[in-house]
């Protein structure tokens, strides 16, 4: 059976109207009826709440709350490595970027500027780099930290579709990454500039970052951008830098000359936050 044809009915859904409305169900703070939602989620998916800082269900207010939970301190120690995972997910692809090409999946590629919006010198920057694309199930951890130390130099809000990114969509919708909506933001590091991408996705309610809050919505048609080269925002390797309202996916970029990527890496294979990604390539 052709990988496009279970994604079919995901190009008729009224996706942007789904997703607002899911925002808004996940927001509210309806007592013991989203304590029953979040019950019902946590047996569905098997989520671990016992790493939860607070892991009685019942004290969640709303399902974003509980969606968004932190972690025991603790919980994800971090590994001695150049690039730690910065999430708790599953790895989609991961390698060497091939001129301005991201695999995606098997018969899908697409570039890096499509992926950044637009913005050819930015992406110029990460030609024949690497790229590492990480997917967060409705059972992981969903806030975002830092694969490294980075000074935030900019954020843009990118506005696009809203397909489910899991890899059955991925293997399904050609440049799925680069076609749904996403907020790209863009480090410094001590090895030169990277970018990490959070990718939206249906019933994605929103996105956040620490320094900034909710990026979406309000969703629009046009980019926005923000520009931080005039401030000092540092984060450390490890710390949180944003997170999914409902689960998505995170692509990060790399300059050239290529990763030197954990060996047991492979795709589908589980990650975990802190856990070692890879290494600048030695001298």
């Amino acid at each position: 059976m052709s990988d496009r044809l279970p994604v079919l009915p995901q190009y008729l859904f009224p996706k942007q109207a789904l997703t607002s409305f899911a925002g808004w169900v996940a927001g509210k703070e309806r007592g013991s009826v989203t304590t029953w939602i979040i019950r019902r989620f946590v047996a569905k998916y098997g989520v671990d709440m016992s790493e939860a800082l607070d892991s009685d269900i019942a004290s969640y207010a709303s399902f974003n709350a509980f969606f968004t939970r932190a972690l025991k301190p603790g919980a994800r120690p971090l590994a001695q490595a150049d690039l730690i995972s910065p999430v708790d997910g599953a790895i989609s692809q991961f390698g060497a970027i091939e001129g301005d090409q991201i695999f995606q999946a098997k018969g899908h590629r697409y570039s890096t500027t499509a992926l950044v919006g637009g913005d050819a010198a930015l992406a110029a920057q990460f030609e024949h780099g690497s790229f590492a694309t990480l997917y967060l199930s409705p059972k992981d951890y969903h806030r975002i930290h830092m694969p490294c130390d980075g000074r935030l130099l900019r954020m843009t809000y990118v506005p696009g579709d809203l397909f489910s990114v899991n890899p059955t969509t991925a293997r399904g919708v050609p440049g799925l990454f680069a076609r749904n909506e996403r907020v790209v933001c863009v480090f410094e590091s001590a090895r030169g500039p990277f970018v990490l991408v959070l990718v939206g996705a249906t019933i994605v309610g929103s996105m956040a970052t620490v320094w900034h809050g909710v990026v979406n919505p309000p969703r629009g048609g046009e980019i926005r951008e923000w520009r931080y080269e005039d401030q000092q925002v540092v984060l450390r390797q490890g710390e949180e830098m944003g997170r999914f309202l409902l689960g998505s996916t995170v692509v990060m970029l790399f300059q050239a000359p290529p990763l030197d990527f954990t060996p047991d890496w492979a795709p589908a294979r589980p990650v975990r936050l802190g856990e070692a990604m890879a290494n600048y390539p030695s001298a």
